[in-house]
């Protein structure tokens, strides 16, 4: 049996515990290639118009591996690793896939949540029965995986370039080059560096939260807007750019947040859609350039 692991939405935050885990069940799992404009074309047929960018690329690479594989892995992600919740469309991901392309031979889609161990080894558990994997196995694979995430360095942190922004966004908006646009080609054209959320510890983030009446359930809104606090008090930064999906319902709430936040410090944001037009693009990146100097 190929199992297809589709390379989009937060495979950008956990590849190293996804890869280690299949590789150490020792099955066949074939990856999807980085996303292009087949695989946009793909999602857009195959999801509905509604969804943002990202959702119709997962689509896409989801649809192009059920050419070739068995079966495919679409996650039902509940929350994160620290609870907070994300998208509801993650939780309701395996029906849409269903739903635009018309298969249902999906596996790992029982419930995930990360913060709870006991049930994220319940939902792997039914996967790995599915296709054949002993208890032994999955639980070994799951230690090994475990430990390759956590000891895994993420983020980035640019330091030579003129200027230094805060890139925000979510992973899977800020690390696919061809959703972005090439944006990180584009901004150290400009002589422009960045620095991630990842860069900035948990404990930091949450000591941005003490003001509000209660503690967001959003967690892209805290891993972005707290950070933009702590490197903007820092003094590390000459601005932020927060990359965007059109229609995306938790940024509207975290980009206001964030503007009514720093002052006049530059501050950028760039909307994504399936739309592959650069001209606009590229002016709005060069205004922001003129800005910083």
């Amino acid at each position: 049996m190929k199992i297809g692991i589709p390379g989009g939405l937060l495979y950008y935050r956990y590849e190293p515990f996804i890869r280690t885990f299949f590789n150490e069940l020792e099955v066949d799992a074939e990856y999807s290639t980085k996303s292009n404009k087949e695989i946009l074309d793909l999602g857009v047929r195959n999801c509905v118009d509604e969804a943002c960018l990202p959702m119709k690329l997962f689509h896409g690479h989801a649809a192009k591996l059920q050419k070739t594989c068995d079966t495919i892995t679409v996650p039902r992600i509940m929350s994160c690793e620290f609870g907070e919740s994300i998208c509801p469309k993650f939780r309701g991901l395996p029906e849409l896939v269903e739903s635009g392309t018309g298969k249902s031979n999906h596996i790992f889609n029982e419930p995930i949540y990360l913060n709870d161990m006991t049930k994220l080894k319940k939902a792997l558990k039914k996967g790995c029965r599915q296709i054949g994997v002993s208890d032994f196995r999955r639980e070994k694979a799951f230690r090994t995986a475990m430990e390759n995430q956590h000891n895994t360095s993420f983020g980035l942190n640019e330091n030579e370039y003129r200027h230094r922004v805060f890139l925000a966004g979510h992973p899977y908006n800020i690390y696919d080059s061809f959703a972005n646009l090439n944006l990180l080609q584009k901004l150290h054209q400009l002589d422009i560096g960045v620095i991630t959320e990842e860069l900035v510890n948990r404990s930091e983030m949450m000591g941005e939260l003490t003001g509000f009446i209660k503690r967001p359930y959003w967690f892209f809104l805290i891993h972005n807007f707290a950070p933009a606090m702590v490197l903007l008090k820092r003094k590390d930064i000459d601005g932020i750019v927060y990359v965007s999906s059109f229609c995306c319902g938790t940024d509207s709430v975290t980009i206001e947040l964030i503007k009514n936040s720093i002052g006049k410090l530059p501050f950028l944001v760039l909307k994504l859609d399936e739309q592959t037009g650069e001209a606009g693009y590229n002016t709005r990146l060069e205004a922001f350039s003129e800005v910083l100097k």
